[in-house]
């Protein structure tokens, strides 16, 4: 203990001040009456909690009944044979046993998985590619990530129009003609069955790249710029620093962005549907086409309603997969 110390000891308190005890009761209200105002003020603010609530409900109520209500429909219908105007008949798990004793429907999930891969794998490194090349603040910058990121606002409907007129199969294609000047021969892309997949792979990943880019932006903001400043210093390489700095400090959103475009890839529909429909020869037929035949152009709405309750089932468990993964990596 300091002098400095011993004499405040020695003094006491302060002259002036007033022990906490002696300081008297919580101010009231006005007139002697009433509670504290610090507690009125906490009644005030507790009476309150259902403020969010109101402004949330329009938005809950339209989910209430465009989509909640809608998957427990899909998921009774799952178990029954619907037959409209005639009454649905209740047929248990023969829906699940015949879609999952379909060939084509097991052919579908295998082109499902290979296309996720291809397009989470694709779009997050291009993304993060991007992510890099345009860090930073400036003008021109913001310029160029608005116009990286205009395929994500594009709707899909023109995405898929504009690649089906670059992948004209003929020699005097877009994509054609680019591959003839560095004396590659023409490509049917969709189709071919050999392509189509790939093809619709480009498609996605040029689509959700730009997605990704951006959220990778928002997390590279968050990097220590001192670990970069560090490793410099230490002589380590523009790739040095990507691996053992931007990396660890992304792994959180690394983590995101998987969980979204594994998502976005197992739900793949629309450029299916509109480039090949699955086709040629069913080489990209996916699960979300196989239902959407079933159920609409079969009408058999059960058996479509218990594939999409498994691709449901499938995605949860990837999700939960992934965090349960993530969790036991933190420990």
């Amino acid at each position: 203990m300091t002098s400095l110390d011993q004499v405040k000891a020695a003094v006491g308190p302060a002259a002036g001040s007033t022990p906490p005890a002696a300081r008297g009761p919580a101010p009231t209200a006005p007139g002697g009456g009433g509670p504290p105002v610090s507690r009125r003020v906490r009644n005030r603010r507790g009476g309150r909690w259902w403020t969010p609530w109101l402004f949330l409900a329009p938005a809950l109520i339209l989910f209430l009944y465009f989509k909640f209500i809608p998957m427990a429909s899909a998921l009774t219908m799952s178990f029954q044979e619907v037959q409209p105007y005639l009454g649905n008949r209740w047929v248990g798990g023969e829906n699940y046993a015949t879609v999952l004793s379909s060939d084509g429907f097991r052919e579908a999930a295998w082109h499902t998985v290979v296309l996720a891969v291809g397009q989470t794998a694709g779009s997050m490194l291009l993304g993060l590619t991007l992510a890099l090349l345009m860090e930073g603040q400036g003008r021109r910058l913001g310029f160029v990530r608005s116009a990286a990121f205009l395929p994500v606002v594009v709707p899909i409907a023109v995405v898929a129009e504009l690649w089906r007129i670059m992948y004209h199969p003929t020699e005097d294609g877009m994509l054609n003609s680019l591959l003839g000047i560095v004396g590659f021969g023409p490509s049917g892309f969709i189709n071919d069955p050999d392509t189509s997949m790939a093809s619709i792979m480009l498609t996605g990943i040029w689509r959700g790249a730009p997605y990704d880019m951006m959220i990778f932006l928002a997390g590279l903001a968050g990097v220590d710029r001192g670990l970069y400043e560090a490793a410099k210093v230490d002589g380590a390489s523009r790739f040095q620093r990507i691996r053992h700095v931007t990396l660890p400090g992304l792994r959180a959103v690394l983590t995101i962005l998987f969980v979204l475009a594994a998502i976005r890839g197992l739900r793949v529909f629309t450029e299916v549907f509109l480039l090949t429909n699955g086709g040629p020869d069913g080489s990209t037929e996916v699960v979300m086409t196989v239902i959407y035949k079933l159920g609409l152009e079969q009408n058999r709405l059960g058996v479509g309603a218990a594939g999409a309750v498994l691709l449901f089932l499938a995605t949860l468990l990837l999700t939960v997969g992934v965090h349960l993964f993530r969790r036991r990596g933190n420990e």
